[in-house]
């Protein structure tokens, strides 16, 4: 019923070596936009993400179920739907960001209900005996909160944390359909130009690849040393 025809693949039509290799330094011109729209966003998405966390897990109605919302609108929503939201809808009423200024405003807000999650998960697995202990010391809220329960819950949200940060990462290319010149956009100028989109997006994998690699290794290096607030 269904016939396949597969013909011999040609790998100068799968890649093109010297193309790449030509517009390899253009792309790289873009990565430092990618990565300060990432680090920017992941610095907002911690901020928030902190805060919305202790409103979570508030007793108090007022605090948590904003914080409810939140999570649930950001987590249930395309962040590629929130990015033309607030670069294209804002204006409307008065409110004109750059497309750099959007990026990070809607990376870091859409990773900020990741981060609450992750966060509240991570703050409720430390042993309520730390809270008992530091009561007896006479340690308030925010100083046990400072100096005993996050470094604790540090260690064990990096993970997911990192995870959150490679997703972004990843997701910065979706801010070149908002004209930011990071890497993917750069890849889609030489690409409109030279009718060679295969190279160009396999190249775009390749240079995004190692930067994920990297941020892997950060991730190791950070639970190393955070392991030392781990009960044994």
């Amino acid at each position: 019923m269904f016939e396949f025809k597969i013909d011999k693949v040609q790998l100068e039509n799968l890649f093109d070596f010297q193309l790449a290799w030509e517009s390899l330094p253009f792309l790289l011109e873009g990565v430092p936009m990618t990565i300060s729209i990432a680090i920017i966003s992941m610095g907002l998405g911690l901020f928030l993400g902190l805060f919305i966390a202790l409103a979570r897990g508030s007793k108090k109605i007022l605090l948590r179920w904003p914080a409810r919302v939140y999570i649930s609108f950001m987590r249930g929503t395309p962040v590629i739907v929130f990015l033309f939201l607030v670069y294209y809808g804002l204006p409307i009423v008065g409110i004109d960001l750059s497309a750099y200024l959007a990026a990070s405003l809607v990376f870091g807000m859409n990773s900020a209900g990741y981060i609450a999650e992750i966060n509240r998960s991570a703050l409720n697995s430390v042993d309520n005996g730390q809270w008992e202990s530091s009561r007896a010391l006479n340690m308030g809220y925010w100083l046990t909160m400072r100096k005993v329960i996050l470094p604790q819950a540090t260690r064990i949200a990096i993970p997911p944390l990192s995870n959150v940060f490679l997703d972004i990462v990843k997701a910065t290319s979706l801010a070149a359909v908002i004209t930011v010149p990071e890497l993917f956009q750069k890849a889609q100028i030489v690409a409109g130009r030279t009718f060679d989109s295969m190279t160009m997006y396999i190249l775009v994998a390749l240079i995004y690849w190692p930067i994920c690699i990297g941020i892997s290794y950060m991730q190791d290096k950070l639970e190393e040393r955070y392991s030392r607030y781990v009960n044994q």
